[in-house]
Formats: structure tokens, sequence, C-alpha cells
């Protein structure tokens, strides 16, 4: 496939990301700019939960989605402080929230532990919104973790697995996501995938492409089940399709 051709498949996918610790609004204004374009809009902009409101304002009937971040980076084994973390970010008008698997946690083998917090948590969102769990999956290291956490979070409820929070030194992988895709699939179940850390060029979109293509079938990745977060991953896309001076965090109406 030609890569103009991934990139239009990918665009439409990404969840334009920024959780920068030094992030201020005219940040988020800058993202959500960038959002929509000539070429189509993202799926939805993924921020610290404190800009929920201005995304909202800045991005209103747009379509694109509003996610926020919980228990983030640390994923700590506290259910009622993700569980306050999560109405909190419903309650400011999130429509999915991106949720931090307690991995040190269920390495440590308090595995029935970390289900109760992502059941807790997706009960909180309710139905109308999106629980994506990331696992981490570079903590979890070894292919048989990432296995069984996959199967434990879709167990518990997840609606979404997604692999990295993008602050380790380990993110998205072919492998891990091969994984987290097998699982998908033997499950049986409406589950989504998002590969998220360190994907930046339209050639690494395409190769997850491609891996969801061979293991759920050539019209499963759509905005519904499978997502990219990335922030610098928008401007290869536009570059590959042709949008001059693409490259930059200030750029818009592409």
């Amino acid at each position: 496939m030609k890569e103009a051709d991934i990139a239009r498949r990918a665009l439409p996918l990404l969840d334009l990301t920024s959780l920068n610790d030094d992030d201020d609004d005219a940040a988020i204004d800058r993202l959500c700019a960038r959002a929509t374009g000539r070429h189509g809009r993202v799926a939805a902009v993924c921020v610290w939960p404190r800009f929920i409101g201005r995304c909202r304002e800045a991005l209103a009937g747009s379509g694109v989605r509003i996610a926020a971040v919980a228990n983030f980076p640390e994923g700590a084994l506290d259910a009622a402080g993700a569980v306050a973390e999560v109405q909190a970010a419903a309650a400011a008008g999130a429509d999915e929230v991106d949720l931090v698997w307690p991995y040190a946690a269920w390495l440590d083998g308090r595995r029935a532990a970390a289900g109760d917090l992502v059941a807790a948590c997706k009960a909180a969102c309710g139905p109308e919104r999106t629980l994506k769990v990331i696992l981490e999956t570079g903590r979890l290291r070894s292919p048989g973790n990432i296995a069984a956490a996959s199967r434990d979070a879709i167990a518990a409820g997840a609606d979404f697995i997604k692999t990295s929070t993008g602050k380790t030194e380990v993110s998205a992988t072919l492998e891990a996501a091969e994984i987290m895709l097998s699982a998908i699939e033997q499950s049986g179940r409406p589950v989504g995938f998002k590969a998220a850390g360190g994907i930046r060029t339209t050639a690494q979109a395409g190769a997850y492409l491609a891996l969801a293509d061979r293991i759920m079938g050539p019209d499963w990745a759509t905005p519904e089940t499978f997502r990219f977060g990335a922030s610098g991953l928008l401007d290869d896309l536009l570059a590959k399709l042709g949008v001059a001076g693409a490259a930059g965090p200030g750029d818009q109406g592409y």
C-alpha cells in the first residue's frame, strides 16, 4: 500500500495526544486546532482531565471525541482514587477514559484486585463512555504476561486495551500488539486495540494496520475498534498527504 493511502487510513484513527507535565491552555488550543482539517478529523484528542472543558468548547460540533487519562501514569492499585478520577472526567464531559492498568500490583500477584479496579472504573464510565485500559506492556515484558493481562483486562470490562502510557522506556511494539490483538480475537468480545508510544511515522502506522488486518480481518480497524495514540505521527501523515510545512505543533487547516 502506498504511504499516502496508509496516511489517509490512519489519520481518522488517531488519538491526538498531549500529556506533557507543562501543558497549558495555549498548548491545548493548538492541539485542538490540529484535530480537524480538509483531510478529515482525528478520532479523539487525549489530554489531562483539567483540559476536558476547554477541549469540549474548542471541538464542539466537530465529531472529535474527548479522552482523558486516569490513574496515570503510575497505575496505582487504588480503586477508590481511580473511580473518583473517572467520575470527575465523566462529569466534565469526557467521551473516553484512558485508564492505566495497575500493572505493578498485577505482576506482584494481586490479579483479582487489578481486575476489580477496572470493573469499578467501567461501571463509573457507564455504557455511554469508552474505557481504554493501558496495560503498560513494556513493564509487563514477557509475552505470557502481556497475554494474561490482556485477557484479564478484557474480562474486567475494558472497551479497548492499549499498549502504553508513552512514559516508559519501552512503549508500543509490534510483538506486544500481536499478542494483544490475538487476545481480542480469541475473546470473541467487541474490544478495540490502541497502539501508543513511539509511533511517529506513516510506515510504522502501516505495520500496525497490516497486523490488525491479518489477525482481525481487513475491515476491522475503524475508529470504533482501533486507535493510534500519538502526537508526532500527525506531522508525518500530513507530509505523506502532501501538506506543505506539515511539521510543527502550530499548523492548522490541513
